[in-house]
């Protein structure tokens, strides 16, 4: 009894978080725009904090990638299929790739929020690690709910969109949480 009851009370918060205080956050970020990404931020750790303690596990989990992982300089396009990736490790992509390969997980490239909606309709996974900055993140877990994401955020030493890089560590942990 105590235990579907917590499962109901963290289902609501993230419902409530990510319908609710996300909009209201991001009307309040379009006035008050050095805020915005703190608030995206925020969302993003409540929502990652409440999918952990729902305790989902799962093999048919879908890592999404934002295609600015991939560096500038390759002539090899990934974003239709990454396996088309040379593994040269001028990037990330390599070392995802056999995160990927080593749990049995599907990886893909998502060119922006609507390929990343139709690959998540496509492939119907129980669960997705996504990794996108915050603003990418933040929409692409509101508008995937019920779904549980779990966000982790891209670095971008070049600015936005532009050789991003991701901690690698993070997806593992990521990719932990919901395997069985």
């Amino acid at each position: 009894m105590w235990v579907k009851f917590k499962i109901f009370w963290v289902k609501f918060l993230r419902a409530f978080t990510l319908k609710v205080l996300y909009p209201f956050l991001m009307l309040i970020g379009a006035f008050l725009k050095s805020k915005k990404e703190s608030f995206q931020d925020f969302i993003i750790n409540i929502n990652n904090n409440l999918v952990m303690k729902l305790g989902i596990k799962t093999s048919k989990l879908l890592i999404m990638l934002p295609h600015c992982i991939q560096i500038d300089k390759c002539d090899i396009r990934i974003t239709n299929d990454i396996n088309n990736c040379k593994r040269c490790g001028r990037c990330n992509v390599k070392d995802l790739i056999a995160v990927a390969e080593n749990c049995n997980l599907k990886l893909y490239v998502a060119t922006g929020g609507s390929l990343a909606r139709k690959l998540v309709k496509d492939i119907r996974p129980d669960a997705i690690v996504a990794v996108a900055c915050q603003r990418d993140l933040s929409s692409g877990i509101a508008d995937s709910h019920p779904l549980p994401v779990i966000g982790v955020q891209n670095e971008r030493p070049f600015g936005p969109c532009y050789n991003t890089k991701v901690s690698v560590e993070k997806v593992q942990e990521a990719i932990k949480t919901f395997l069985q």
